[in-house]
């Protein structure tokens, strides 16, 4: 998922440069939201192992 997030950043940029405007706001903004979703699934596995750890 996190290369997903590069892939539309890396996206967003380029459309930036060459003055796609619309496009590059909206690959920024699935960027964010596949980055969002990376973290708190990172933060939920940490926390499951953790957990997991603890009780063996």
């Amino acid at each position: 998922m996190l290369y997903w997030a590069l892939v539309f950043l890396v996206v967003a940029l380029i459309a930036g440069v060459l003055g796609f405007t619309t496009i590059a706001g909206a690959s920024i903004a699935i960027a964010k939201v596949l980055f969002l979703v990376f973290l708190v699934l990172f933060v939920v596995s940490l926390i499951m192992g953790l957990g997991r750890r603890g009780s063996v």
